[in-house]
């Protein structure tokens, strides 16, 4: 059964910076697209970037466009997000996701896989 697990999260400071890494286990295929979505309590999840491997395509929210940056190895099935002039807005549960084929999409229901989640809090 294939498992997506995140490291990397935790607190900073406004402004500071965290890196975020999704490694899965248990695959015996490389999925066609990544992702990271995000959660705060009482908001909706959304979308935050994503990465079609097959093109290297990517896409992020509005929100993190300039101050996030998204990378991965297919081979590995793993991806990894740089989050640089973090704000308090950005804190949220986040999580990685994976879909065996499509395109890179901003949409959670595409995708097939999900990890459990892992927490970033940004504040003073």
């Amino acid at each position: 059964q294939v498992r997506l697990v995140e490291s990397g999260g935790g607190l900073v400071q406004p402004g500071g910076s965290l890196s975020l890494l999704c490694t899965a286990f248990g695959f015996t295929f490389q999925f066609q697209t990544m992702g990271w979505f995000r959660q705060a309590p009482g908001k909706e999840r959304e979308g935050v970037s994503c990465i079609h491997y097959g093109d290297l395509s990517t896409d992020y929210a509005d929100s993190v466009k300039g101050r996030f940056t998204i990378s991965g190895d297919n081979a590995k099935n793993t991806v990894y997000l740089q989050m640089n002039s973090l704000q308090p807005e950005d804190t949220a549960t986040y999580y990685c996701a994976a879909l065996t084929e499509g395109l890179c999409v901003l949409a959670g229901d595409f995708y097939d896989y999900w990890g459990q989640g892992i927490q970033v809090t940004v504040s003073s």
